[in-house]
């Protein structure tokens, strides 16, 4: 037989005092449970219609006199008794699963447990994070994915492959009109698979990468529990992590992933700040890439980014109804990742994704194609142009959020352009980048959307996303321009 709880002395001698209470009322529940429900406000005798034990508990038990018991035993305790309780019984759980059960590798497995003290404790996990951040995706992502590669294969496009496609297509293909459809500025070959080879394809690999790295380390469950507290806040649990850093790859695979989410409140509001706040790895390697050469443009992006993700967050999760969600995941241990595993889930991943996207720009090209043939997308370029105008921005800029409707990834290429023909820079280059991640979800992550939150919560998030994206613009470029800050 096991032995009997003992719980704080405060406790026990409120047990005393109710079981004193209770007296010699014969029940088919012992007395020391009895008193233990009752200082729990067990809803079976506290919360019952007249007709139940509840009725006969009144005319036996001074209700009045337990309320006074379990106000002055939690002023002793500073803690809620029903804490106290659960906490005591599952210490005793810990000690009797510790003298039956043996432990294999337990020098190991100690051996590993500062580390993971370590990354979860808010004083050391958060620099830890910090350099994550810093070496992972600001250094190996922005810099060397986003800048290094992509110029040097953006480069190769535009002075090897451009030309000879262009020389070809109008070789075959007498007629203007179906040379625009292959090549010339706006082409399948020359706009649509340059944009996905060139820009896309060393982005998403490098960041496929970094995180099946993170991934197979068994670091990923431990930003959770870091984030925890921090997410509470907003409404979410720590859980929310994963979606929300696989947002940062795709987006559409990302609101997919918050269907494991515990509840329809925390479903929702990462949806929302999936849509709005996190940008795909394409637009990530690109503003990283392009604002990387000025420090303080990069900071003003990040510092924006933050602030919105977090006010937002904070608003859904005081606006969005629901309860909030508990938190409870598996922590694998930390380990040296895996070569090979690393190079398997990159590959799987990126073979995904690319065949997603690679079909999405071809259609996009043909779209773009269509529509300057039939008038309808310079009309819807035209109606852009003064907004852009608006937001601070050149005219030009106007094609690049209509790109980005079709593809996040596709915007963010087209951003590049405008930089690397000297249209888009400085002041002008922030409010871009800045608007431009706010800016609607692709086609592909608004259809999960709806498939996965309804037409009504997506009508609404998007609605909200745009208006949201294009009026922060205009004050951030207000702003800037009254502060005088020069990039």
């Amino acid at each position: 037989m096991f032995e009997q709880i003992l719980y704080p002395s405060p406790i026990e001698a409120a047990i005393t005092r109710v079981e004193s209470l209770i007296g010699d009322r014969k029940n088919s529940i012992p007395h020391r449970t009895m008193a233990l429900l009752l200082l729990q406000k067990d809803p079976s005798l506290w919360s019952v219609s007249d007709s139940d034990m509840r009725s006969q508990l009144k005319q036996e038990l001074d209700f009045a006199e337990i309320e006074s018991i379990i106000a002055e035993t939690e002023a002793a305790i500073s803690e809620s008794l029903t804490f106290a309780i659960a906490q005591a019984r599952h210490q005793l759980a810990m000690e009797i699963e510790q003298d039956v059960t043996i432990q294999p590798h337990q020098q190991r497995a100690f051996k590993h447990e500062w580390l993971h003290q370590l990354s979860v404790h808010p004083l050391t996990g958060i620099p830890i994070l910090l350099l994550v951040l810093y070496f992972g995706i600001y250094q190996f992502v922005g810099v060397f994915g986003g800048g290094i590669l992509v110029d040097g294969m953006e480069g190769f496009f535009e002075s090897e492959i451009n030309p000879l496609v262009n020389t070809i297509v109008a070789t075959i293909f007498p007629w203007t009109i179906i040379q625009d459809l292959f090549a010339n500025d706006y082409g399948i070959i020359t706009l649509g698979i340059r944009y996905a080879v060139a820009i896309v394809l060393p982005i998403v690999t490098i960041f496929f990468l970094m995180f099946s790295l993170l991934e197979d380390s068994g670091y990923l469950p431990r930003i959770s529990l870091l984030v925890d507290r921090l997410f509470k806040t907003i409404g979410l649990s720590g859980r929310s992590i994963i979606p929300l850093v696989l947002g940062l790859g795709c987006g559409t695979m990302a609101t997919l992933v918050t269907r494991t989410l515990e509840s329809k409140r925390e479903r929702i509001i990462a949806t929302l700040l999936l849509a709005l706040t996190i940008p795909c790895s394409a637009q990530l390697g690109v503003i990283l890439g392009l604002l990387s050469q000025e420090p303080a443009a990069l900071l003003v992006w990040a510092t924006v980014m933050v602030t919105i993700f977090l006010g937002i967050g904070f608003l859904a999760g005081k606006i969005v109804s629901g309860e909030a969600s508990c938190f409870y995941m598996e922590i694998p241990p930390l380990r040296v990742p895996s070569l090979n595993a690393i190079l398997t889930k990159t590959y799987v991943r990126l073979k995904w994704y690319f065949w997603e996207i690679l079909p999405l720009f071809i259609l996009a090209s043909v779209l773009i194609w269509a529509g300057k043939l039939t008038g309808l997308f310079d009309f819807i370029v035209t109606g852009l142009e003064p907004v852009m105008l608006w937001l601070g921005l050149p005219k030009e800029a106007a094609p690049t959020f209509l790109y980005g409707f079709f593809r996040r990834d596709y915007g963010a290429a087209g951003m590049f352009d405008l930089h690397s023909s000297g249209i888009l820079a400085g002041q002008q280059l922030v409010v871009a980048a800045v608007t431009l991640t706010l800016f609607i979800p692709c086609i592909a992550q608004l259809q999960f959307m709806f498939k996965e939150r309804g037409l009504k919560n997506t009508i609404a998030i998007a609605s909200f996303v745009v208006f949201f994206a294009f009026s922060l613009g205009y004050f951030l470029n207000q702003l800037l321009t009254i502060m005088e800050l020069s990039f």
